[in-house]
């Protein structure tokens, strides 16, 4: 008996496939003590004030969170230098990705975005019915002028991701002042900054103070990064009055969880765990610069938490890794099949690593530059 008719555009869709749990990895390989250093996730954690605050409000489970989260609203506007009305919640910055899909576009529409940017963009535009338009990047980087020369009448939706995953560079002001200023008002751009607060060059544009200057500029971060929260799932969106009003509306009820709610407001505070985690990933850089120098291994720098290194076979650099209980990222889902995208540990994770893939290297009989 036929079933519901699933449209074609849902069935050509490939899943997101996230980095591997380590208990999946030791499960299927019987080993012990792994790694994983592929999802870009903080080593040192969660905020020690956001575990704290956890464990105080544990208690409180059975009732429904604040559907607006006004608390934690009220806190990130402020340090925000926004409107709480201006700021949207979401289940992880994904869903405000999704959503603003969702708002702006459909069937007939198109959806731009670099060729080299992160595979949830063209994921949410099919879903939509919309268009996937892939700009050339530049190198490993965005082409601002190359992405804008390919908006048309039909485009609803520009994604950047600044830094951007896999590749963790990014564009500077003048280039991205020039961009905007050739952006149509009624087309949506959804700059995505979930790497912000890792970034360090003096030419790089903070989104939030674009905000006035086009109306349809939708600013994402997430506190998955440098607050350590990836497992609570909980992000936001930055944008006009009337663009965040549309956002809310389309969101599901409760969608972020009470205490994802309470931990942010929580990691707000603390500042020493921000300062240790961006030490922590400057020392990461140093370590892995000097690693693939070593090793004679091309490298991208990078302006976020995790590095991209040309290794050869990315894929089997990545089992061969995965043998001695290290979890990294290929790289062929984004067209780089030749790298692995590691996420900079703790001082021991990335020693390890090293080693692990220096072992595996010498294996392969890839010889050092």
């Amino acid at each position: 008996m036929a079933g519901p008719r699933i449209p074609e555009r849902i069935r050509s869709l490939q899943p997101y496939k996230p980095g591997r749990p380590i208990e999946e990895v030791e499960r299927e390989l019987g080993i012990r003590g792994s790694i994983k250093v592929a999802s870009n996730e903080n080593p040192l954690g969660p905020s020690p004030l956001a575990l704290e605050a956890l464990r105080d409000a544990l208690p409180g489970i059975h009732r429904y969170p604040d559907g607006g989260a006004l608390v934690l609203a009220e806190k990130l506007a402020a340090s925000l230098g926004v409107e709480p009305q201006r700021i949207v919640f979401g289940n992880g910055s994904n869903e405000l990705l999704e959503l603003s899909c969702r708002l702006f576009a459909g069937p007939g529409d198109e959806v731009l975005f670099s060729a080299d940017a992160f595979l949830v963009y063209p994921l949410v535009s099919i879903a939509v019915g919309a268009t996937a338009v892939k700009a050339p990047a530049r190198g490993f980087e965005h082409d601002l002028g190359a992405i804008a020369a390919r908006l048309t009448p039909r485009t609803r939706v520009v994604f950047l991701a600044n830094p951007n995953n896999p590749t963790g560079t990014i564009f500077r002001r003048a280039e991205w002042e020039r961009f905007l200023a050739r952006v149509p008002e009624d087309v949506c751009v959804v700059l995505d900054e979930a790497y912000f607060e890792y970034v360090e060059d003096p030419e790089y544009p903070n989104g939030l103070d674009f905000l006035d200057r086009h109306p349809g500029l939708v600013v994402t971060r997430t506190f998955s990064k440098i607050y350590g929260l990836a497992g609570l799932r909980i992000g936001y969106g930055v944008g006009s009055l009337e663009v965040m009003d549309a956002l809310a509306r389309l969101r599901q009820p409760f969608n972020v969880n009470m205490l994802a709610q309470v931990a942010a407001c929580a990691a707000l505070d603390d500042d020493a765990h921000v300062e240790a985690s961006r030490r922590r990933v400057r020392a990461g850089r140093r370590r892995w610069s000097q690693a693939c120098a070593a090793l004679g291994l091309d490298f991208v720098p990078s302006h976020a938490n995790f590095v991209l290194v040309r290794v050869g076979d990315g894929r089997a650099v990545t089992e061969a890794l995965l043998q001695r209980g290290v979890i990294v990222r290929p790289m062929d889902a984004y067209g780089f099949p030749g790298h692995v995208r590691v996420t900079f540990g703790t001082e021991a994770e990335d020693e390890r690593t090293i080693a692990a893939l220096e072992a595996v290297l010498a294996a392969r009989g890839c010889a050092r530059g």
